[in-house]
């Protein structure tokens, strides 16, 4: 991915949330308290130990808040931190501070909440050939940052949208009748490869063990195997490994950190999750200003 704090969704991002919270007009507690050439100097720590994302947002909110403030993180994307750690720090214009506080760190602290999560899970299949992926559960306006806070915990994503991979699930597949090669996942996938060509990835989900040859001779690039426990999730690795294909084999369907490494010893090659962006626990970041 290209940096995604450049990213025109950022942007639209940014100005939403600050819509939120000023509706077109000013903070009205700044306006009463806090005289116009007022500074403040300050600093942001970690209260948890996690993945840190989201940083280089502070610089954007801040500068459409007003700007006037100077920044310097302390860590960078992907790092892990522990409670006390400072992350950023700060000084500047008082009034841009402490207006756009809380949305830079509502931002931060999400991604961050997604980075933790993927580092943990990540980490709970090491050793394996299998990888951690994203998905599409991602909070609507922010998935690629969800996506990049995903890849800064050591996971990989999924297709960022319904634009750039064929993704055929069961509602697609309860419109296709047996076709020739047998089922109605194989007939999707030989329809979809005749529609989109050889150079667009195909992936198709299956929920029977019945449907996995089928599906391989139709031509699909992986087989997203849902809701299977470990032992048919074996026994699909030593199928799919029988009929010599490359085929991609991916698990998904209510994995948690505490299932996901029986389900990675299985020999999948892939596990896809959408908890790291629909569950997360933010991670906690304090802001803390005095005067400069």
């Amino acid at each position: 991915m290209s940096d995604p704090y450049v990213h025109p969704d950022v942007s639209t991002i940014i100005r939403l949330a600050l819509d939120e919270d000023l509706r077109g007009g000013a903070d009205v507690t700044c306006q009463a308290l806090v005289p116009a050439a007022a500074r403040l100097s300050g600093l942001v720590r970690a209260k948890d130990r996690g993945v840190v994302c989201g940083l280089p947002l502070f610089a954007p909110v801040f500068a459409a808040c007003g700007g006037g403030v100077e920044l310097s993180a302390m860590v960078a994307d992907g790092t892990v931190v522990s409670p006390g750690d400072v992350v950023l720090r700060f000084h500047g214009s008082a009034r841009t501070l402490l207006t756009g506080e809380r949305t830079a760190l509502n931002l931060a602290q999400r991604l961050s909440g997604t980075a933790t999560m993927t580092r943990a899970l990540v980490d709970a299949v090491a050793g394996t050939r299998t990888r951690i992926l994203d998905t599409r559960k991602t909070t609507p306006g922010l998935r690629v940052l969800q996506k990049h806070a995903v890849l800064c915990g050591g996971g990989a994503n999924h297709r960022h949208g319904l634009h750039d991979a064929v993704l055929i699930k069961e509602n697609h597949i309860a419109l296709m009748p047996p076709g020739p090669l047998g089922s109605g996942p194989a007939e999707a996938v030989r329809q979809a490869r005749a529609a989109v060509g050889p150079a667009v990835s195909i992936e198709v989900e299956i929920e029977h063990l019945a449907d996995l040859a089928p599906v391989i001779a139709a031509g699909a690039d992986i087989v997203l195997l849902d809701n299977m426990a470990p032992d048919l999730l074996r026994t699909a690795v030593l199928e799919r490994d029988r009929l010599g294909s490359r085929t991609l084999l991916e698990a998904s369907g209510g994995i948690t950190l505490a299932s996901v490494r029986s389900v990675a010893d299985s020999g999948v090659d892939r596990i896809s999750t959408g908890s790291m962006t629909h569950s997360v626990i933010a991670l906690d970041l304090s802001m803390r200003c005095d005067p400069a």
